[in-house]
């Protein structure tokens, strides 16, 4: 079955926005996990957030998704509300350790597996889960994977001057008073607009509310070590080693003015056996759930509740 993108004509009012912030809290390990939770029907469904966001980046998209299902939207440890201890000790930030948070959180919250719906980095978490875990992930709405075009792998690919001067850039962030000061330089509503509008096509998306949500968490004492280290974090899995280890079906949705993970580069991985298919959201930037939510909401309902009805069957 393909799923088609609605068209400007056929676009609909955004939906009222969910909670900006976790109101619940989760003991995992003895660290303190934020989570939302809405509605109280149908199959559970888990909403992984990117880097530097949280769980509020879904506000636009729990109240219609939690009409159909049970949805739950984590703060991944280091993020949102959720704890954020210092790198390396009683925790890393690696795609391993989100995975196993995930994992548990299927186990221990929700008591079932679950479908995912992530975006960027929370895409190769949710992978990382069912690669793991696979009895407990039942399929994945994948939304602009990041392609870690970052990644000790990529490098040879990369000119000489991007590739030594990345390798430079995050030495260097290593050195606690470089990396704070960064941090520091970083975390402001002025550089935060700056992003959002290169990863945003449409800027009246790009709201006082949304930035506030993002700088939030930066508050935390800590936030900046956990900045450094996933900055500095090139290992780990690409998108193309954890496709094949899929045992459940995903499917990828891409905005195709994604300046962060182009396009171009992502139909490849639409070849592999795991995808349902590759949908193409016209005029949408890297995160197209808060930016184009009327065009999200029904692809990702359609294709869970696809997935449901041929479970029933099979």
């Amino acid at each position: 079955m393909t799923f088609t993108a609605p068209t400007p004509a056929s676009l609909s009012s955004t939906e009222p926005e969910a909670l900006l912030f976790a109101d619940r809290v989760w003991d995992w390990h003895g660290f303190k996990i934020g989570y939302q939770h809405q509605g109280d029907q149908g199959a559970a469904i888990v909403l992984v957030h990117g880097f530097g966001a949280s769980s509020g980046h879904w506000r636009k998209n729990i109240p219609t998704w939690a009409r159909s299902f049970r949805v739950f939207a984590i703060d991944l440890i280091g993020f949102g509300t959720s704890h954020k201890p210092t790198p390396g000790i009683g925790i890393d930030y690696t795609f391993e350790t989100w995975g196993s948070l995930l994992a548990d959180f299927c186990r221990d919250i929700i008591g079932e597996p679950a479908f995912f719906v992530a975006n960027s980095i929370g895409c190769i978490a949710a992978m990382q889960t069912a690669v793991i875990s696979p009895k407990l992930v039942r399929g994945i709405v994948q939304l602009n994977c990041s392609l870690r075009l970052l990644h000790d792998r990529r490098r040879d690919r990369q000119n000489p001057l991007k590739r030594y001067g990345t390798s430079f850039v995050q030495n260097l962030l290593a050195i606690p008073a470089i990396g704070e000061f960064f941090f520091s330089r970083v975390a402001t509503a002025k550089t935060v607009r700056a992003a959002l509008s290169q990863a945003y096509i449409r800027k009246t998306a790009i709201t006082n509310d949304l930035i506030e949500m993002l700088l939030a968490p930066s508050r935390s004492p800590r936030a900046w070590e956990v900045f450094v280290a996933f900055t500095r974090y090139s290992q780990g899995p690409l998108p193309e080693d954890l496709l094949p280890l899929l045992s459940c079906r995903t499917l990828l949705v891409w905005g195709d003015r994604d300046p962060w993970e182009p396009v171009a580069l992502a139909r490849q991985l639409a070849e592999f056996s795991s995808v349902d298919d590759f949908v193409e959201l016209p005029g949408v930037g890297h995160c197209p759930q808060d930016e184009a939510p009327e065009m999200v909401n029904p692809i990702v309902e359609q294709w869970i509740l696809k997935q449901c009805t041929l479970a029933i069957s099979s």
